[in-house]
């Protein structure tokens, strides 16, 4: 991948469009082109990586004063599910670069208050991307987030197309310390700690404030449109203040010093040399209202109490790919001043024109 190739990052006119996706297509696209064709055979190249660096914020700017908004923008109002780009090559993303795709099941068992995908008994197909913000060698601190889009079905073959419902959690966005996959804290309201990672400090303050700019918020990722994922429109929205996802506990400890994060969590799944998933990773669903971020920009603290386990999300494949890197797209849900009313989205909606995924009123 040449380094200078961001690919088209900004809004297009494909992105304008969003008739929805069908989970199979999505699915397909992401499973085609493995960087491993057989994860963690003998003769299977390594894994790439480039770490993102400053410069490559440069490389940005220097295409343009506005790029970076650009990009910005294109992450909360395209609703693409996949960016193809002209080339059919995708877009580089300048932050979470290199991740894990994951297939599978988003599920709630318990009574939760909330409504739309948050109300007991919903199940979902379920395309998610675990990444990290920097560094993916543990030792070294690592930004991990788990980004995931929600088809309102159970059906893999469903042959209409649906509209998603994204969220984005993760624990530092700096990056931390955290040994084990098994105890990071993947959070809608992650902490962001500069001196963490001091490296990737200016990648994520430039970002920040170009995100700021655009939609309000550029670490607390809102809940509202998994709440309002198939509620009938005379309902009243009820989403969540905070969600948390948590590894099982029962999930093994993968041991290896140095070991790349994307390793660690496919050898959960996988035995190495074998295509065939042997185990299933569980995530626990929590929320709470019980919680508050204090601090100010590049020093933010979430402090959050009696979450409540309210379901779980059940993979059973996993993919590192070229497309889920390059084509895979999550968008940002709009901030609202008030969460659960549509009517006061901070940033205004797309104009004439475009169409928008349906918001309920």
């Amino acid at each position: 991948m040449d380094p200078n190739d961001f690919g088209v990052i900004e809004l297009v006119d494909a992105d304008r469009v969003y008739p929805g996706s069908r989970f199979s297509e999505v699915r397909d696209a992401v499973f085609a082109n493995p960087y491993q064709k057989v994860w963690g055979a003998p003769e299977e190249p390594p894994l790439p990586f480039v770490m993102p660096t400053f410069l490559d914020m440069l490389r940005v700017l220097w295409r343009g004063r506005h790029y970076l908004t650009q990009a910005a923008e294109r992450s909360v109002d395209a609703r693409s599910d996949l960016r193809w780009g002209a080339d059919g090559k995708g877009f580089r993303r300048i932050v979470h670069p290199w991740g894990v795709v994951l297939t599978g099941l988003w599920e709630i068992t318990e009574d939760s208050g909330y409504t739309g995908y948050f109300q007991k008994g919903s199940k979902a197909l379920i395309v998610a991307r675990y990444s990290n913000g920097g560094a993916v060698q543990r030792g070294k601190p690592r930004g991990q987030g788990i980004a995931g889009k929600l088809f309102p079905t159970t059906d893999p073959e469903h042959k209409e197309p649906l509209q998603t419902a994204n969220f984005f959690t993760i624990d530092d966005i700096v990056g931390a310390s955290t040994r084990y996959i098994n105890d990071v804290d993947f959070v809608n309201a992650p902490n962001v700690t500069l001196s963490n990672d001091w490296a990737t400090s200016p990648i994520v303050m430039t970002a920040g404030v170009v995100f700021a700019i655009t939609d309000k918020d550029p670490t607390e990722r809102q809940l509202h449109e998994i709440a309002e994922l198939g509620k009938p429109s005379g309902v009243p929205t009820r989403a969540p203040r905070f969600m948390r996802l948590k590894l099982a506990p029962d999930h093994p400890r993968i041991e290896g010093e140095g070991l790349d994060s994307r390793d660690e969590l496919l050898a959960m799944m996988f035995d190495k040399g074998d295509p065939t998933p042997k185990r299933k990773i569980v995530f626990a669903i929590e929320v709470t209202e019980d919680g508050e971020v204090t601090g100010i920009t590049g020093f933010k603290k979430g402090t959050f109490r009696n979450w409540r386990r309210i379901g779980a999300i059940t993979f059973d494949n996993a993919v590192v790919s070229y497309n889920g890197d390059r084509v895979l797209h999550f968008h940002h849900p709009n901030w609202r001043i008030d969460r659960n009313d549509p009517a006061t989205r901070f940033r205004p909606a797309p104009q004439s024109g475009e169409v928008e995924k349906a918001e309920a009123m």
